[in-house]
């Protein structure tokens, strides 16, 4: 934002003395000086090697129970429709040493789960180039599956989840881990965007539909309790009837567990805005929309009614929204779950017998 509107935010509206690009912050003694001096300061560089590994975060907002961790910046992807490489730079890996050192400082201050955070975590690469080459022989190299098996070896009361995964990227080896760990949550949101190959070409998502297929199938034999969630865009450029039902299929075919789902909407300096046509009329993106949406609703009610009857581990987040006679928290499939307070605490692991449940939410009793 602040690349794309510093002209409209310095020169037109006259809102602000400051513009800083999320990779300038080491810049700002220098800008505040520039403004100290009478001038506008703006500085939205995006850096190929800042990572910010060397900063302990603060968490001011956070419940105390679960946090995340970043562990590497950008993204070299370059999907048609996304604007995120333009506005946060190109691929890079924090050093996998900063990112155990936090795991363990959060834990040591009583967080019991952390979500390592990426806009695309498979392609996280220590000490490797983007083709997997080694850059230094002298030094140690890691690959995501390697960082997860060495986050999940913190504690095995620490819980860990992990976002976002790119299909293309998506390896046995990571599921591996996943499977060999308990505190690794068997939980994957694995966006598809669009069930039909064209569409997806168009989207430069450098993956089939048979290729995604494939990744489901390798989740399902691999962790067959793992959950599964992804990302849904309708009336992307040119998608004709059949090309958006291709998708309606295949979400009949995964039974997505939970999905966020948006109707296309253009994006400025994306490859879609330079050269496709925005085409679609807003009445159809809207009725497909709701046609996935009613879609997903059902399936995720489906998979909340398998839940029924048993018992899931749960990690207390905190006091229920509708009732502070109630606890919350989300158990390994990352569904949430409440149940009566009693002498629990936030922080604490509790098996819970699920009596109920809707679309969204499990309900049930904690087992002795």
């Amino acid at each position: 934002m602040a690349e794309r509107l510093k002209a409209s935010l310095l020169e037109e509206e006259k809102l602000v003395d400051i513009v800083v690009g999320p990779d300038a912050y080491r810049d700002l003694p220098n800008l505040i000086e520039q403004v100290e001096g009478g001038q506008k300061a703006v500085n939205v560089l995006l850096s190929r090697e800042e990572t910010y590994a060397d900063i302990n975060p603060i968490r001011l907002d956070g419940n105390g129970v679960s946090a995340f961790i970043s562990i590497m910046r950008g993204c070299d992807n370059m999907c048609s429709f996304c604007v995120v490489p333009f506005t946060r730079g190109r691929e890079r890996s924090r050093d996998p040493e900063s990112i155990i050192h936090e795991a363990n400082y959060l834990f040591q201050q009583g967080y019991r789960e952390v979500t390592l955070l990426g806009q695309n975590v498979d392609s996280y690469k220590w000490n490797m180039n983007s083709k997997g080459e080694i850059l230094d022989a002298a030094k140690p190299t890691l690959n995501f599956a390697g960082l997860l098996e060495r986050v999940a070896q913190v504690s095995p009361l620490l819980r860990i989840r992990y976002s976002t995964s790119h299909p293309k990227d998506m390896t046995d080896e990571v599921l591996e881990v996943m499977a060999r760990h308990d505190n690794i949550c068997k939980y994957i949101h694995l966006p598809v965007q669009s069930g039909n190959s064209e569409i997806l070409t168009k989207m430069n998502r450098g993956y089939s539909r048979e290729w995604y297929l494939d990744r489901i199938a390798a989740i399902k034999r691999i962790m067959p309790d793992c959950a599964i969630s992804t990302d849904v865009i309708t009336g992307f450029c040119s998608e004709t009837d059949a090309q958006h039902y291709d998708t309606i299929r295949l979400m009949e075919e995964v039974r997505f567990d939970f999905a966020y789902m948006f109707k296309y909407s253009e994006r400025p300096k994306t490859l879609a805005e330079r050269k496709f046509e925005d085409d679609i009329p807003e009445e159809i993106k809207t009725k497909r929309l709701n046609e996935i949406i009613a879609l997903q609703q059902k399936h995720s009610l489906e998979s909340n009614q398998r839940a029924v009857g048993k018992v899931h581990r749960v990690l207390v987040e905190g006091t229920s929204k509708r009732s502070d006679q109630h606890l919350f928290g989300r158990n390994t499939q990352n569904a949430v779950v409440v149940f009566p307070k009693e002498g629990y605490n936030k922080g604490e692991y509790v098996d819970v017998l699920v009596t109920e449940c809707t679309a969204a939410t499990l309900r049930g009793e904690a087992v002795k």
